[in-house]
């Protein structure tokens, strides 16, 4: 009896040690591969946003309020650098509601919304240096409207907050909560990308993570 007892009791023993190691195991979530840039790359602001693409990239990679951001297999990183640093960000982000899905035919045609569409590359020290004064003054507003003939500008109150727009008649289709595309890592460089972190709930997981810390 007590030979059966103690099998019955080193056999529980056996069989709760793997859950128990388990329990200690630290699940995290995998990082993006690094992007390598020949150079630092240019980018492109979208029209009626203050949105930044990297349109020689094969990848999605976007700069918003002094972030970088890129979606990977079904989730999002964002980075003060180009090319490096990626860490997990728990949304989708809100500026990505605004990025029309067609954004790289429309860059390709040069066209925007049915207009002829004059882009601007934008060198990656310009955008470093002068994007939150582009954006605090109205900038691209100004700039016949971000290079699109015919685009009637609107006044930073009629366009949606944290640049998240609608579904507008003559203007290109927007996304709505799109889950992010997996993408491929390109070649590139790392540099740092400076700037303040946005006030919105990207700032607000920004705090977050410092209070961690």
């Amino acid at each position: 009896m007590k030979r059966i007892l103690f099998k019955t009791i080193l056999l529980t023993l056996v069989l709760a040690f793997p859950v128990t190691a388990m329990a200690g195991v630290d699940v995290s979530i995998s990082l993006p591969p690094l992007i390598v840039f020949a150079a630092p790359p240019e980018v492109v602001v979208i029209p009626e946003t203050y949105v930044y693409v990297v349109p020689d990239s094969r990848e999605e990679i976007y700069f918003y309020n002094g972030w970088w951001w890129r979606p990977w297999e079904g989730r999002w990183y964002r980075s003060r650098h180009y090319a490096s640093g990626w860490a997990y960000y728990q949304r989708v982000p809100s500026f990505y509601r605004g990025v029309p899905s067609g954004w790289r035919d429309d860059y390709r045609d040069h066209r925007w919304g049915g207009h002829p569409w004059n882009y601007q590359r934008i060198p990656h020290q310009q955008l470093n240096k002068n994007w939150s004064t582009w954006q605090k003054s109205n900038h691209w507003e100004k700039q016949q409207t971000w290079g699109v003939q015919g685009l009637k500008p609107r006044t930073r109150s009629q366009q949606p907050s944290k640049a998240v727009q609608q579904k507008s008649q003559g203007k290109p289709e927007t996304r709505e909560a799109v889950k992010p595309q997996q993408s491929k890592p390109h070649q590139g460089k790392p540099e740092k990308a400076k700037g303040k972190p946005e006030r919105g709930e990207e700032g607000k997981q920004d705090r977050k993570q410092e209070e961690r810390r």
